[in-house]
């Protein structure tokens, strides 16, 4: 014990003498630990935001789209973007043929352009029931969503999410509700503002409008088919029992015979969830090995530093050998060294590693996640660096013979 702490003292001393050289050593390890970490990091943050975006629309829910893709069972081809109606939606929720929902809320989602006075932007529109809120977790902030009565006499009413409140009467504006807004040629009244779910582009749940369904229908479009039908299963056991359900109902509502030939697809909140993790769990590992990379490059340094060093002190392992200090011990001198200066370098990585990931979680919106298994795996991986890279460098110091050491100029 007491040789090994001799050991760490002479290595300490020796890394110190040339103070440049071991910090440039050091750095290439504090890189390659620090981007590892902050990679993998962020590649988890955006998934944990994409998974708590999609969790928002809503629990236990299956969403019914025009054009046959996939629904459980039910296989179909692609296509036919208006093959689902309000009598089907309605049919849905009443049939006796379908045990295994709660609720059902039919959608119409459209882009259009919406001004207020001089303000104007390019949003979603969305034509819904009053249930819609309760389904797709939509809170009120201000006013009062739509209800059942605005539906029946097809109110030109609306609910705006906070961005658009911010495009429509500026920043700041809190107050909307009884101002009035334009959409495809009508004038639509303010009752009420959402609160905040947040998301970014065409995913942006602040960035809708919602009307009445018979309003986007027969007012604001012109149309009588759904752009989609959410339906919200009693519980988390029997998802593929209500999309079974579901898809043999509307296969014989449709007059379908064939599950192939399936006009209209169901997807569950898991299959979503499933799709997004696989891409953002790529997206993470393709982070993680291309920081990976700078760990190899920093490991690569070391060897080279040590290798140099064992150069620069031929003459002191040829007198140390002379004497009689053992193969062993040689070999254990630089690879002690090896190990201090990929474990300095690891546990500063680490640190500059956090505090990258807290700054982007911070500038991109992201929820701030460390991944503990990466921050051990990379300290790790230092560790293994050290004794890898510093193995040869070791046994080259270790095989020189005393006297044509004690000769090297």
């Amino acid at each position: 014990m007491e040789d090994l702490i001799e050991t760490i003292k002479e290595s300490f001393g020796t890394l110190t003498l040339n103070k440049m050289r071991t910090g440039l050593a050091i750095l290439g390890i504090v890189i390659g630990i620090g981007s590892v970490i902050a990679l993998i990091s962020l590649g988890q943050a955006s998934q944990k935001s994409i998974q708590n975006s999609i969790q928002s629309l809503g629990s236990n829910l299956l969403t019914v789209m025009p054009g046959g893709q996939r629904s459980g069972a039910i296989q179909g081809p692609s296509g036919g973007g208006t093959t689902l109606t309000l009598a089907d939606a309605k049919a849905i929720e009443s049939t006796s043929k379908i045990t295994t929902i709660n609720s059902v809320s039919p959608e119409l989602s459209q882009r259009s352009q919406v001004t207020a006075g001089r303000n104007n932007t390019n949003t979603s529109i969305l034509g819904v029931y009053p249930q819609y809120s309760t389904i797709r977790k939509v809170d009120i902030a201000n006013g009062v969503f739509i209800s059942q009565s605005d539906v029946d006499n097809v109110r030109k009413v609306a609910v705006l999410g906070p961005q658009v409140v911010e495009d429509l009467f500026g920043e700041g504006s809190t107050n909307v509700v009884g101002q009035t807004i334009r959409v495809g040629g009508q004038q639509l009244k303010v009752i009420g503002v959402t609160v905040s779910k947040g998301g970014s582009g065409f995913q942006n749940q602040d960035d809708r409008i919602y009307v009445p369904l018979s309003t986007a229908q027969k007012q604001l479009f012109g149309v009588n088919y759904l752009s989609s039908i959410a339906v919200e299963a009693k519980n988390a056991n029997v998802m593929i029992d209500a999309q079974n359900e579901i898809g043999y109902f509307l296969l014989e509502k449709h007059k379908l015979s064939d599950p192939a030939n399936a006009d209209f697809s169901i997807f569950s909140q898991n299959d979503i969830l499933n799709t997004a993790s696989q891409v953002t769990g790529t997206f993470t590992a393709l982070l993680g090995g291309i920081a990976a990379i700078s760990l190899l490059v920093g490991g690569i340094g070391i060897m080279n530093i040590m290798l140099v060093t064992v150069t620069e002190r031929t003459r002191e392992i040829g007198l140390r050998k002379a004497l009689g200090a053992k193969k062993k011990t040689i070999i254990t001198q630089f690879l002690t060294e090896a190990i201090i200066l990929t474990f300095t370098g690891g546990i500063l990585g680490m640190v500059i590693g956090v505090i990258i990931s807290y700054i982007l979680a911070i500038v991109m919106s992201l929820p701030f996640t460390i991944s503990f298994s990466a921050i051990g795996l990379a300290i790790g991986v230092s560790g293994a660096i050290g004794i890898i890279f510093g193995w040869y460098p070791a046994q080259k110091a270790a095989g020189l013979q005393p006297i044509e050491a004690l000769r090297y100029e």
